[in-house]
């Protein structure tokens, strides 16, 4: 299995409640290993942990745009 990681930033009015379905949905997603907030530092940044074979980065992100149109992906 190959791995990459990413992070998304969303907006800050993106309450608690709206980022843990968010979570829960990109680990529902095939080929996500790993979806999380850093709920201390970077309250509003995403890492997601993936296979790239089964699923591509932009896919996650419009998954996360759904959500948050707002949403974007921030270099590693």
């Amino acid at each position: 299995m190959n791995t990459a990681d990413m992070m998304i930033h969303v907006q800050p009015s993106l309450d608690i409640q709206a980022r843990a379905v968010l979570e829960k949905q990109l680990l529902g997603r095939v080929g996500v290993d790993c979806a999380e907030f850093n709920h201390s530092p970077h309250p509003f940044a995403l890492m997601v942990k993936y296979d790239p074979d089964e699923v591509e980065g932009m896919e996650l992100l419009q998954m996360v745009r759904r959500t948050d149109p707002a949403a974007f992906m921030v270099g590693l």
